[in-house]
Order: structure tokens, then C-alpha cells, then sequence
């Protein structure tokens, strides 16, 4: 998937005539790339678009006008789009009690080797950003990858076969099976 660059950003005023629009587009990309597993942990699957939208809004909310300061903006967002083979996602532990939550991150010690993705009887295990996580501590928002084997792109791109997102950790356990708009999204992004 092709990066983003400085010209795909548009400026202030570009952006608040186009804004509507490009954010109700978004939005409802996302409604097919966001995926519970479990009771408190979501995965959204990213792409060039969801990574130009959060540009473009921290541009706006922060007012970011200088060239240099926008490219910065690029080149950590670039970080989230898909390389060739792979699907990106941005994973996150959502409970909106900050107790709870501080107690179930300190009981995910370890989730960093316990994300997969399954198809055919094969687990794909997620590789975390070494960015967003430590091993003495788990943050409550996590930047991973899936590397596919040639098999899983075709399972993605020729549908009919089972494709689910697994956590397999001793203190937190879940499985969602893939929808089909789910699948047909992410296939689109390892075109």
C-alpha cells in the first residue's frame, strides 16, 4: 500500500470544505475494520485513509500549519499503513473505569506473543511495536502487524474459508471470526 506524502495532506481551509465528507467516509470504513475480541479489547485495521483522517485531524485540532511540523505528522502515521503482505492494525483495551483498567493491563503482561490471526488451522502471531509496548508493561493502545503467509492473503482475497482474530493469554481469552465485509475490507488492502 502506497504511503502517504506531504501532497496528500491538505491544507486548513481545504480540509474544512472537504471534512464532512471525507470523515463520514472514514467513519464508515471503519465500521468494517473494527473488530471486538473479547469483552475489552478491539482491533482497528488500518490503512491509508484511516492514517491520512488522524492526520488531517490533528492538523486541525492542533492548528499545524509548518510544512516540516505536517511531514513529521506523516512520517510517524506512515508507521500504521500496511507494508505489502501485511495487515496493520491499532489494537485497544477499552474499559472506561481507569481502576479497571490499570488492573487488567497489569495482568496482560505478555499479550505481546498471545495475538493471532487464524485461518486453515494456522496462527499468524501479531508483531507488536517495540514503540508501544515494554515488557514490564502493557499501555492500553498497541500498534501491531500481521505478516501473512501467501495462504492467508488467498483465504482473505477468495473468501469461504474461516478467518478469526485470537487472544490466547492466561488472563484474557477471545475469538471473533471475521465477518465477510470484514474480510472483503481487509482484502482490498493486500491489493
Amino acid at each position: 500500500m502506497r504511503k502517504l506524502c506531504l501532497a496528500d495532506i491538505a491544507d486548513l481551509t481545504a480540509y474544512e470544505r472537504e471534512r464532512p465528507e471525507f470523515r463520514a467516509r472514514v467513519i464508515a470504513l471503519k465500521k468494517h475494520r473494527r473488530v471486538p475480541v473479547g469483552d475489552c479489547i478491539t482491533l482497528v485495521f488500518e490503512n491509508r485513509d484511516t492514517a491520512r483522517f488522524q492526520i488531517q485531524e490533528m492538523c486541525r485540532v492542533e492548528r499545524i500549519v509548518n510544512p516540516e511540523a505536517i511531514q513529521a505528522e506523516v512520517d510517524v502515521y506512515n508507521t500504521l499503513i500496511p507494508e505489502e503482505g501485511e495487515l496493520s492494525a491499532t489494537l485497544l483495551v477499552e474499559l472506561d473505569d481507569q481502576q479497571r483498567v490499570r488492573a487488567l493491563l497489569d495482568r496482560l503482561i505478555g499479550v505481546n506473543e498471545r495475538v493471532f490471526l487464524e485461518t486453515g488451522g494456522r496462527r499468524i502471531q501479531a508483531q507488536f511495536d517495540p514503540g508501544t509496548y515494554r515488557e514490564d508493561r502493557v499501555a492500553a493502545v498497541h500498534y501491531i502487524r500481521f505478516r501473512l503467509t501467501p495462504e492467508a492473503i488467498q483465504a482473505f482475497k477468495a473468501g469461504g474459508r474461516e478467518i478469526a482474530l485470537v487472544i490466547d493469554h492466561p488472563n484474557y481469552r477471545g475469538r471473533t471470526v471475521l465477518s465477510t465485509e470484514t474480510r472483503k475490507a481487509l482484502a482490498e488492502d493486500l491489493e
